[in-house]
């Protein structure tokens, strides 16, 4: 409990070096409602997950703790610091066209228990998400002493026939506040004009919409707000859009096909405040009303969601893979065109016979040289003749018997001759010699 405890502390310590600024605007307002909103901040923090919320992003939003109707981009832990824009032009300076989540908290309606609200969900889905801050003004107060806090689901008419109240003692312009009649802002509460101002506007578009306990309530009335006046901009909406409701189930127009109500199985307070024609979709065992993970029995807001967005996706699969089939009509054509490319070869083969043309040109050089094939034969016979020589068994055979009988006839002559001339000399000239010198001696 220390780091809810720690950012409590800071942001109701800021709460107090801005009071003086504060009381400068409607004096008897904000300090007849000051000790009404320090008590919410500290419900915020018991029923959200406030130690989500930086000490720094505490103290930047303690000034407008109860700035109604006044917008908060709270991006992902461990991102940027979280935005306040006071009004809608603000909002779509900061970047609002590019966030598609949209949240309203109940409970206490401080902007803390807000930015906490929305800062849970932000982890869920890993991207900013535009949080609505209730607020807590003098039509909160008469609601809440005929019971409004158990009764919301229906005293919440009551509570805006005392928004004149709001705009009597000099109520801050936050969210769409400054494009509104004062006749338009007594019809309904400044949060809901917001949500639907926001909604309205063409230049955003939100597939997810959440709300947690009363805030659930301002998400139903801004919708069927909608319905009355902007059918078609609602039908829009709806096509794309998924709805998750918070420990209290509250009727969306019909239009509305994908709605999650999410319960605490011991949630006896969104129970009471809650439609019991309304069957819940998600039922979080042994968890109450609560979102604060420091504390037992609570409804851990980020893992329910992802769990929920997860059934979603996978419910969705199915019927894309089902829808598949459709769309594959298009990719045949191309299949049926996939030959063209197979195509390519056959100019390849027209190219081929185009040598075929050369030899048909030199045809009459062909019937030329039919005589000179024989030629040719022989020019290849010696090629042929010098692979064969290990294969001349055959031809040696023949010729051998006659090669050698010229031979034998020839070598009986040859060397007949040679020796009387060579031998005889040789031989006998040392014998004469010898014979004359022994005569002589």
């Amino acid at each position: 409990m220390f780091p809810t405890a720690f950012t409590h502390n800071i942001t109701q310590f800021a709460r107090t070096l801005t009071l003086p600024e504060r009381i400068q605007h409607s004096p008897a307002r904000n300090l007849s409602l000051e000790s009404l909103r320090r008590r919410n901040t500290t419900l915020d923090s018991l029923f959200y997950d406030v130690k989500s919320v930086t000490a720094d992003e505490a103290f930047y939003i303690s000034g407008c703790l109860a700035a109604e109707g006044a917008i908060l981009i709270v991006p992902p832990t461990g991102g940027p610091p979280l935005k306040l824009c006071d009004t809608l032009d603000d909002f779509i300076m900061a970047g609002g066209p590019s966030i598609d989540t949209l949240a309203v908290a109940g409970v206490g309606s401080s902007a803390l228990g807000s930015a906490a609200f929305a800062r849970n969900i932000a982890d869920a889905i890993d991207k900013p998400v535009a949080v609505v801050i209730s607020g807590y003004g003098l039509a909160d107060v008469m609601t809440e002493a005929m019971g409004g806090y158990f009764l919301f689901g229906y005293l919440n008419s009551v509570r805006h026939s005392f928004e004149m109240l709001d705009e009597l003692f000099g109520r801050p312009q936050f969210g769409a506040a400054p494009k509104l009649s004062a006749e338009k802002l007594s019809e309904s509460s400044l949060d809901t004009q917001t949500l639907k101002a926001l909604l309205l506007d063409k230049r955003l578009n939100f597939n997810l919409i959440l709300g947690h306990s009363k805030g659930n309530l301002v998400i139903s009335e801004a919708l069927y707000s909608l319905k009355d006046n902007h059918k078609e901009r609602l039908e829009a909406i709806a096509r794309n859009c998924k709805i998750i409701t918070l420990s209290a189930r509250i009727a969306m127009p019909p239009v509305f096909k994908d709605v999650v109500d999410v319960m605490g199985e011991w949630d006896w307070f969104g129970e009471i405040n809650s439609r019991a024609s309304i069957k819940a979709d998600e039922v979080v065992p042994q968890a109450w009303h609560h979102t604060n993970t420091e504390l037992p029995n609570h409804l851990p807001v980020t893992e329910v969601l992802r769990r929920v967005l997860a059934k979603s996706a996978a419910v969705v699969a199915p019927q894309l893979a089902l829808a598949a089939p459709l769309p594959e009509p298009a990719p045949v054509p191309v299949s049926a065109a996939a030959p063209a490319p197979i195509q390519p070869p056959a100019p390849i083969l027209t190219l081929v016979p185009a040598p075929v043309p050369e030899p048909v040109m030199a045809k009459p050089e062909v019937l030329a040289t039919v005589a000179d094939e024989p030629a040719i034969a022989e020019v290849a016979d010696p090629v042929a003749e010098d692979v064969p020589p290990p294969m001349e068994a055959s031809a040696p055979q023949v010729i051998e018997p006659e090669t050698v009988e010229h031979e034998v006839e020839a070598s009986p002559e040859e060397p007949t001759e040679p020796p009387p001339s060579t031998v005889t000399p040789i031989l006998r000239k040392p014998t004469a010699n010898r014979a004359g010198r022994a005569r002589k001696r």
